[in-house]
């Protein structure tokens, strides 16, 4: 039945809708006169009676609800106060659950009337769905808050409150002691998927997992940008995805998990804020200890005081550490309930200082960044241990920071956290160091009295004799039995300088150990007098130098290979220099021809190492023309050297044939690619007619010849034709050129314009600039352009010029 002055229509999904619903959509009209049909549509209008039922049922909590609040406010009897809700319901012209949930969230002042109100303040005027959403979350709390369990809690949340938000799906985790997560409900998952995942172990990565580690929020567009597995996961792979922590109080009893359908766009800061009040609803059920209120004291409960007689039997330092909360019911501080017998506190405090106080309190410095407060928070928060080794402890004591260093344990039991720490002793620190040091630098120690006759070894000298600790020590005066006979003057030298002329002294020898192994060691030793300045013991080190001796013995053997290799690398560039000068000499006599005026320049690289295969050539052939070329083979040393001394009297050969540049290039590329090794390379053939100043030319992946006519300085057209020796055989366009009295024709290899920071058509434009000043000799010009050339790879270079007279 229905409250005073309420109807189905009051309520959302009421039977008059559903009846509406059933009549106007559905099946279609044939399949409605089908027994089938009319069978299918009576469970269908059945399944919708039942939801408004429910929904019905929940509007009236709220309704009953608002009426016991205005019998609170009022003083008056629940007849008046339902006909009181009636009228101000019709005053307000809005349906009587709607008011009544107003009233609810002014009465309450909690998190849900905090979102709702938040939502309702994002716009200027009221949302249409702005008294929806109260009703909702109003409904999703009664349903959370008169469920029985976890499940029915994971049932109303996705009813009331995430089906509106277009979720499918919501699993609610429950966080164990031991950092494993329990399903505790769940709802629009199948029974096997629940089954699946009813139980996470701990340090398994899901999307819970990581909310519950970071203690805030995972949103995901979908599951499948996460990498993590999760529940549902098959069903909803691509389908958004968001997990809460669960907690209150500072502590945190679970994980919401909600799953959407499809990719989830990023959400707004209302709808944010009412999944976080959501999630805290589900802390409510999966709370199992509720931490104590502010003040509260708990010396009488049976879990602390069993605690606190656990804690007196251990040999650690260990206080019992108590949450203290705000008046907001936030985590603010722990309060030191109890500490053992075995307490040290890092200022030297006694234990009555610090039992009883807070934690912040007694150790202010412990709330940095990553501190020990922060340590002890996670762990009541998720109830996961915390161990770390060598943590600061800081206690500030008359304004002055006193620390120590030592292992924490930090461990929740129930609504306590237990924390643990062992100070470390300066001298048991200091003499493991040493132990440390002493270990990986392969000394030992002994001292011999030499009044007893009684020696002591460390551990280390033991392994060092490779002798067992139950053997006995040797003594000094033995060395040279357990030693190398050739090392017999040394260790002799050694003990008189000890023993006998009572000064410190060192020596070196190879020591014979029993299981036959020789190491290198060197002895150090001082004498020690007593109190009347007489000699009665000897102490010192053993330190095995194996690894250096041998390591000396190698960088010798690499110095001298070194040496012998660079000799060679000497002579080899000392060979290449020449033969590549015997062919081709830095300075040349200038050629002369009719008509002609011919120059070179050859510029070898600065570096040895880097002689290189550039080559030139201008020659007067019988038939009265001139040979004119350039090339660069690819690479540098005796290979590139020989191989240019190969195509350059290749081609001096090849000329007197008569061909023309083209086929002079395609026999060349013949010999590079079958002859030379398969060297690559590439070059400029030019044949000058001096009687009718014509040249006809060639290229072979090489820099087109620039002319310089007045004061003007192009290239020449870029001619087809592949580098030699890249295929067994290829075809060369060729060219004419018409020269003129007073022109300059160069022809130069890449030495002379690459730079490491600039393309090739950067440097040949700066190469254009200065081949157009064209006063003086040719001999003057191509000086010129080697002097400015702004070239930085320290390569080869050739230049061959003409100038008709």
């Amino acid at each position: 039945m229905n409250g005073p002055g309420t109807t189905g229509a009051d309520v959302p999904g009421s039977p008059d809708d559903v009846r509406g619903a059933g009549q106007a959509g559905g099946l279609p009209g044939v399949a409605r006169t089908s027994p089938v049909g009319r069978l299918a549509a009576t469970v269908e209008r059945l399944r919708r009676e039942v939801r408004a039922a429910q929904a019905e049922a929940d509007g009236r909590a709220l309704i009953e609800l608002a009426k016991g609040i205005l019998v609170e406010r009022l003083g008056c009897g629940p007849a008046q106060a339902a006909r009181q809700l009636t009228e101000l319901a019709g005053q307000a012209k809005v349906s009587q659950l709607q008011l009544a949930v107003e009233i609810i969230d002014q009465a309450a002042h909690d998190r849900l009337s905090e979102v709702t109100s938040a939502f309702l303040s994002a716009t200027a005027e009221r949302p249409p769905d702005g008294d929806a959403l109260a009703v909702r979350l109003r409904a999703a709390e009664s349903g959370a808050l008169a469920a029985g369990d976890t499940q029915a809690v994971a049932d109303s949340l996705l009813q009331h409150a995430l089906t509106p938000l277009g979720a499918v799906a919501v699993a609610i985790w429950a966080a164990d002691a031991d950092g494993s997560l329990s399903l505790a409900g769940s709802a629009g998952f199948s029974a096997g998927e629940a089954r699946r995942w009813r139980y996470v172990p701990p340090g398994v990565a899901t999307m819970a997992r990581r909310a519950l580690s970071d203690r805030t929020a995972q949103w995901a567009g979908s599951l499948a940008d996460t990498g993590l597995p999760s529940i549902g996961h098959a069903d909803h792979p691509d389908g958004g995805r968001v997990a809460v922590p669960a907690g209150s109080g500072g502590r945190i009893h679970g994980v919401m998990e909600i799953v959407w359908p499809s990719v989830l766009e990023p959400q707004p800061p209302q709808v944010v804020r009412q999944i976080e009040a959501l999630a805290e609803l589900c802390s409510h059920t999966l709370e199992t200890h509720a931490p104590p209120a502010d003040g509260q004291d708990v010396r009488g409960t049976a879990d602390v005081c069993e605690l606190i007689d656990l804690v007196d039997g251990l040999h650690d330092p260990t206080l019992v550490l108590v949450p203290q909360l705000d008046g907001e019911g936030r985590l603010a501080d722990f309060r030191i309930r109890h500490v053992n017998g075995r307490f040290l506190d890092p200022a030297g405090r006694p234990r009555g200082t610090v039992h009883g106080a807070l934690l912040l309190e007694a150790y202010p410095l412990a709330a940095g960044e990553s501190g020990l407060f922060r340590c002890v928070e996670r762990v009541y928060a998720t109830g996961e241990p915390f161990r770390a080794r060598r943590m600061d402890l800081t206690a500030l004591v008359d304004q002055v920071p006193l620390s120590a260093v030592a292992d924490i344990n930090v461990s929740r039991h129930g609504g306590c956290v237990l924390l643990i720490w062992r100070i470390e002793d300066e001298t048991a620190r200091l003499a493991s160091l040493l132990q440390h040091a002493q270990r990986l630098g392969r000394i030992g120690g002994f001292e011999e009295n030499l009044l007893t006759g009684e020696t002591i070894w460390n551990e280390t000298l033991f392994d060092l004799y490779g002798r067992s600790p139950a053997d006995a020590p040797v003594p000094l005066e033995e060395l040279a039995a357990h030693a190398h006979p050739d090392d017999a003057v040394t260790i002799g030298r050694f003990l008189r300088t000890v023993l006998h002329h009572h000064r410190p002294a060192t020596a070196a020898f190879r020591l014979r150990r029993p299981d036959g192994v020789t190491r290198h060691i060197r002895v150090v030793a001082e004498p020690v007098p007593d109190a009347d300045d007489r000699l009665f013991a000897v102490r010192g080190a053993y330190q095995d130098i194996s690894a250096q001796h041998w390591t000396e013995v190698a960088l010798a053997v690499t110095r001298d290979q070194l040496a012998h290799t660079e000799q060679q690398a000497h002579e080899r560039n000392r060979l290449t220099l020449q033969l590549q000068h015997a062919i081709m000499p830095p300075d040349r006599t200038p050629l002369r021809a009719p008509g002609l005026d011919a120059a070179v320049r050859y510029r070898p690289a600065e570096t040895e190492q880097l002689v290189g295969g550039d080559w030139y050539d201008a020659v007067v052939l019988s038939s009265g023309l001139v040979l004119l070329c350039v090339g660069d083979v690819a690479g540098h040393g005796i290979e590139a050297a020989t191989s240019m001394v190969v195509l350059r009297n290749a081609l001096r050969g090849l000329a007197v044939t008569g061909a023309g540049p083209g086929q002079l290039l395609s026999w060349l590329n013949i010999v590079a690619h079958h002859l030379t090794g398969g060297v690559t390379a590439t070059a400029v053939v030019g044949l000058y007619d001096p009687h009718r100043r014509v040249l006809r030319w060639a290229r072979a992946g090489h820099l087109p010849p620039v002319l310089v006519r007045d004061a003007d300085a192009t290239p020449l057209p870029l001619l087809k034709g592949i580098l030699l020796g890249a295929v067994p055989e290829a075809t060369f366009a060729e060219d004419e050129v018409q020269l003129e009295v007073h022109d300059t024709l160069l022809m130069y290899t890449d030495g002379l314009v690459e730079r490491r920071d600039r393309s090739v058509e950067v440097s040949l434009r700066q190469l254009l600039t200065a081949a157009r000043t064209t006063s003086g000799t040719l001999d003057q010009q191509l000086d010129r352009l080697l002097t400015y050339s702004r070239s930085d790879t320290d390569d080869d270079t050739c230049i061959v010029g003409i100038r008709v007279e």
